[in-house]
């Protein structure tokens, strides 16, 4: 299975019934994907809709998701300006964000919109979903390019949100932000506990009831 399906099928899972759910650009927005028949939540689109839908077969030009990829509306989506759609995610009516990160760590800060050596056009609306949304999950793979750890002990990177973070998923783990730390709490199939403090900067402890993470 594709590191990025691990990490979106596992979110996919934190989804419940009648949440009002912001997916990120990159690997959050193919969440959507995984998400069971049985549960039905609304997706916002930080770009102005909410009910964001798949693609489909048919591509509408002019309907996109928050990265510029096409996208649908479902049945009873509304679509409205920007104004709207940040008073959504400032009010505090989102239940979940889930975003990309550059790095995490165990303190729960979060980098994910200056990359180093790049011109940027600025952090979007990441800071404003952070302090928004009741959670806020990361999706992203658990190094980077190399081997580089991206969960660490201090981000060395810009701050997009300061102790915002409360799960962090990768196609490693799945972690747990405490008030005493990180806790991990499962692994994924065919992953050692060994194999993540390998891959992982930041100090964590080992819940009791660690367990394989559930992927059908």
């Amino acid at each position: 299975m594709d590191v990025k399906e691990i990490i979106a099928r596992r979110v996919a899972k934190e989804l419940h019934d009648g949440d009002v759910v912001n997916l990120g650009i990159g690997i959050p927005t193919m969440v959507a994907d995984y998400i069971p028949e049985s549960v039905k939540v609304v997706l916002h689109s930080e770009n102005g809709f909410i009910g964001l839908g798949p693609a489909g077969t048919e591509i509408d030009p002019d309907v996109v998701n928050a990265g510029g990829k096409p996208a649908s509306v479902v049945p009873g989506g509304v679509c409205f300006d920007s104004v709207m759609s940040f008073a959504l995610v400032r009010g505090g009516h989102l239940d979940m964000t889930v975003l990309g990160a550059l790095e995490v760590d165990q303190e729960g800060n979060l980098a994910n919109w200056m990359v180093p050596g790049k011109i940027v056009p600025g952090m979007g609306g990441a800071m404003d979903l952070v302090s928004g949304a009741k959670k806020v999950i990361v999706a992203m793979e658990h190094t980077a390019k190399g081997g580089k750890a991206k969960i660490l002990k201090a981000c060395t990177l810009p701050l997009t949100g300061q102790k915002v973070v409360d799960m962090i998923v990768t196609n490693l783990a799945v972690f747990e932000v405490t008030d005493t730390g990180l806790v991990l709490t499962e692994t994924a199939p065919d992953v050692s506990i060994a194999d993540v403090k390998a891959t992982t900067e930041a100090e964590f402890s080992v819940a009791p009831a660690c367990k394989e993470m559930s992927l059908g």
